[in-house]
Order: C-alpha cells, then sequence, then structure tokens
C-alpha cells in the first residue's frame, strides 16, 4: 500500500476522541439547568461553567488533528469532573466521561500504532517481491 493511500486512512483514536467528547459537550450541556434549578448558582456563572465547557468540548471535537487538542482533552476531563463541585452526579459522569476518553485515546493510539506496523510489513515484503 502506498504512503499516500495509508495516510488516507482514517484515525480510530481521532474518530473515538470526537465521539467521547460531542456525547460529553451535550452531557455538561444539560448540566447548566441543574446548576440553575437545583444548586443555586446564578444563571451568568451556569452558562459561563456548564455551556463554556460544554463547547470546548465541542470545538475540541473538531480540533483532534493536533496533538496538542489531545492535552485540551484531558484537561476538558478535570473541568467535566470539577463540576461536580456545584452538581454532585457530575462527579460520577465526569468520571465516567474521562474513562471513556482515557480508553478512547489509549486504545486509539494502539490501533494507530499497530495499523502502521502492519503497512510497513506491507510495504517492505511488497518492494522485496521482484514480481
Amino acid at each position: 500500500m502506498s504512503e499516500q493511500a495509508a495516510g488516507a486512512t482514517r484515525s480510530p483514536r481521532r474518530g473515538m476522541c470526537a465521539a467521547v467528547l460531542a456525547l460529553e459537550g451535550i452531557v455538561v450541556a444539560l448540566s447548566t439547568p441543574v446548576m440553575v434549578v437545583v444548586s443555586g448558582v446564578s444563571l451568568g456563572t451556569a452558562l459561563a461553567v456548564g455551556l463554556g465547557v460544554a463547547a470546548a468540548c465541542l470545538v475540541l471535537a473538531g480540533m483532534l488533528r493536533s496533538e496538542a487538542a489531545y492535552v485540551a482533552g484531558w484537561v476538558v476531563q478535570v473541568a467535566a469532573i470539577g463540576i461536580g463541585v456545584v452538581v454532585p452526579m457530575m462527579f460520577l459522569l465526569g468520571t465516567v466521561f474521562a474513562l471513556l476518553w482515557g480508553t478512547a485515546f489509549f486504545l486509539g493510539r494502539r490501533i494507530e500504532q499497530d495499523r502502521a506496523a502492519a503497512y510497513a510489513a506491507y510495504e517492505a515484503r511488497d518492494s522485496g517481491d521482484p514480481a
């Protein structure tokens, strides 16, 4: 397989991490009304925190071509867990999403490495064959 064709494949890490961030963004956004109604947080603070973290999730989901976005994704996981200070259920939900993020990140990276090794082995075998 040519180098161009190998580079054209989709990144499993990026796809899985983007899915986790998108779903997490929805959950964090839905925690905003809970902050206002149940926890008594002011509307402005709830909107800034809840929708800010949700927007960060959605923006990062689209920026995952950059390695810096993955680092920022880890920061968002900490922020989502931190919302648990105001909405205690977010301790659980934030932890679940952090575990999903970690699984998607490390499993996706391993799949990418295995795929690259398979492509390299195929290229080596193909280029060594005098047919």
